[in-house]
């Protein structure tokens, strides 16, 4: 194996112990081996980060750290992964959630073959316990920044993207942090591609049907209105494409 990894996968972890195993094993299982797995603790108060640190003396592409205060947010780890990562590629996969065994061979041969940049796929969702339903969420072929606008696509736990066109972007403080993040990057004349198949399992939280949908819908036009400056009129027919696309997701 290289000293330097081809993918850096970025992982946010706070108060994990229940399913964090799975989510590291799920990484160890790849059929694709060149990779480090940055595991950011957000000052847990269980023990999740005595489960990091067996599994970082175990392998040594495993890596541990930790912020200096709870930030409660994934922004933080997550920019301490990118602001620590040596691959090519990167990769983000959250603490609760899963990715199959093909899920980086095959994007990153997608990717090398031809010559993409930014990639996704389908995922399904199943629930807290890890139970599968075939709940698929197919998405679309291909996004723009354009496209991400209006429906808020591309799912965190799929992508992987060259750190040439991240560059000094970073995720920002705010909800909806990766959708914002994905506009920054797609902003740069960038169209991500989907690889197509099922690649991660998506854990749905307890109660998350009943959360508070209002609060989300704030949370999207901020980031339509105050953060790329969208206009009031154009802006309200995005939220009418989210929320029918949002309908459609949530239902299954």
């Amino acid at each position: 194996m290289n000293n330097k990894p081809l993918v850096s996968i970025i992982t946010p972890a706070y108060n994990a112990s229940g399913v964090i195993r799975e989510t590291i094993e799920s990484v160890i299982n790849q059929t694709f081996q060149d990779w480090e797995l940055l595991i950011v603790d957000d000052c847990s108060s269980d023990n999740t980060s005595d489960i990091i640190k067996e599994y970082t003396e175990k392998d040594e592409r495993i890596k541990y750290l930790k912020t200096s205060h709870s930030s409660g947010s994934p922004s933080l780890p997550r920019n301490m992964g990118i602001d620590e990562a040596k691959g090519k590629y990167i990769a983000f996969l959250d603490a609760d959630d899963i990715w199959l065994p093909d899920k980086l061979s095959d994007q990153i041969q997608f990717m090398e073959e031809n010559k993409i940049n930014f990639v996704y796929s389908d995922y399904e969702k199943i629930d807290y316990r890890g139970n599968r339903n075939n709940r698929i969420i197919k998405m679309p072929k291909e996004s723009s920044f354009w496209d991400v606008i209006e429906t808020c696509t591309i799912p965190c736990l799929t992508v992987v993207l060259t750190r040439d066109i991240i560059g000094n972007t970073r995720f920002k403080d705010i909800p909806k942090e990766d959708f914002a993040f994905w506009l920054d990057i797609l902003k740069k004349d960038i169209h991500a591609h989907n690889v197509d198949g099922v690649h991660a399992l998506y854990r749905e939280q307890p109660n998350s049907r009943s959360s508070n949908k209002f609060q989300m819908i704030k949370d999207q036009w901020r980031v339509l209105r105050q953060i790329e400056g969208v206009k009031p009129v154009v802006a309200s027919y995005f939220m009418l494409k989210y929320l029918f696309f949002g309908i459609k997701k949530y239902i299954k």
